[in-house]
This record gives C-alpha cells, sequence and structure tokens, in this order.
C-alpha cells in the first residue's frame, strides 16, 4: 500500500488583515478528510501557514509514512524550504536583521515538519486544481462558519 498523504493547504481573509479563514484537505489512499476553521482578526499569510499546521497536526502522531503538502503559497513554500534555515541561525531575523514575520507560527511549522518525512510542492492557485480549489472553499468556508457563529 502506498503509505503517502497527500495535504492540500489554503488560506483566505476578507480585508488583509480581516477575517481569516484557512482550509484543508487530506488524502491517504481511498481515504479523505477535510477541516476548515476562521479567525477574527488575521492576515492571508498567517491562514496559509495555519492551514498547514492543521494539516500536519491532523496526522497520527508516529505516521512513517512520506507526506507531500501542496499549497498555494510561495511565502509558505520559499519560506519552509529556504528561508527558514537562514532564519533559526540568525536568531529569528531576516536577512535585514529584523524579526521574522509571523515567528509563532513558524516556529509551529518547523516542530511539526520535523515530524515528518515532508515534500514540500507548490500549485498555482485558481488553476483547476481540483484539490486545490476544494481547499480553497473549505477556507472560504472556515470565514462563513465564523461570520455566522
Amino acid at each position: 500500500m502506498n503509505k503517502t498523504v497527500h495535504i492540500f493547504t489554503d488560506g483566505a481573509c476578507k480585508g488583509n488583515p480581516g477575517i481569516g479563514g484557512w482550509g484543508v484537505v487530506l488524502r491517504y489512499g481511498e481515504h479523505e478528510k477535510q477541516l476548515c476553521g476562521g479567525v477574527a482578526d488575521t492576515t492571508n499569510n498567517q491562514m496559509e501557514l495555519t492551514a498547514v499546521i492543521q494539516g500536519l497536526s491532523a496526522l497520527k502522531k508516529g505516521f512513517s509514512g512520506s507526506v507531500i503538502v501542496y499549497t498555494d503559497s510561495q511565502y509558505v513554500q520559499k519560506g519552509i524550504s529556504e528561508w527558514i534555515f537562514n532564519w533559526k541561525k540568525n536568531n529569528w531575523k531576516t536577512a535585514a536583521k529584523k524579526p521574522v514575520a509571523n515567528q509563532e507560527l513558524w516556529q509551529k511549522l518547523d516542530e511539526l515538519s520535523q515530524q515528518f518525512n515532508i515534500q514540500w510542492q507548490w500549485v498555482k492557485g485558481h488553476n483547476g486544481n481540483p484539490d486545490n480549489e476544494l481547499a480553497d472553499k473549505l477556507a472560504n468556508r472556515g470565514i462563513d462558519e465564523f461570520q455566522a457563529a
């Protein structure tokens, strides 16, 4: 059996900052799980990060297969696969010596990502990828459900 979990993530924000939502689709073989949520005062980048954190958090502890995380956020993809190494080396400061934005979320994502064998995959947003489109719908549902609560 293929021991790969595919995690499709997206974040959305009405205003930036504003009310935000995140959506996640997890696929493992024939199994699918959908997650979403909303937050009162946030940014699009925070919701993109939160989606990935929620997706990885949904994996069972000790999962030893492969994980492919799909994101349409270059901020997330480049941040976790390129920029984070220098941020950590520079005590969570950017190349311009400024504090890294969304540091707590990046630290949580870094901690989670070290628990799994992850491949990070950027996908073009709103380009017909059914699972990315579903993650987008879930992120917007997260906003709608938050506003209705």
